[in-house]
């Protein structure tokens, strides 16, 4: 059977080999990092803006997480010349292409917390 090139539904896509959704869960896994993706959805941040908007995330995880998705290619690192330095991030091109799926995590989210609210 063949597959097209670019697929738009869930089964047709090739998962023999390497399934995309697998992919994206990996990428996104853990509790931070959407959480940062969203935050950078409105541009650029410094390390410092990302930690205090992401209340109880340790510098730690959030260093671990910010060098996974720089290595990925979700985001880009920019080194600014202060005293004393500071860090830039903002997403890139493919880190962008998150946006619809964090607007449709979000949707589902307040669909989710209606549906318990109401003891669904």
């Amino acid at each position: 059977m063949n597959r097209p090139e670019h697929p738009t539904e869930l089964n047709e896509f090739d998962c023999a080999f390497l399934c995309p959704v697998k992919k994206v869960g990996q990428l996104l896994e853990g509790k931070w990092t959407t959480l940062i993706l969203r935050e950078l959805l409105s541009g650029k941040k410094r390390y410092f803006e990302l930690r205090n908007a992401l209340e109880g995330v340790s510098p730690k995880v959030l260093a671990s997480r910010l060098r996974m998705l720089e290595v990925e290619g979700i985001i880009a690192r920019e080194m600014i010349d202060t005293v004393p330095p500071s860090t830039r991030y903002e997403l890139t091109d493919l880190g962008r292409q998150v946006k619809p799926l964090l607007e449709a995590m979000a949707v589902f989210g307040a669909a989710l917390i209606q549906a318990q609210a109401a003891g669904k």
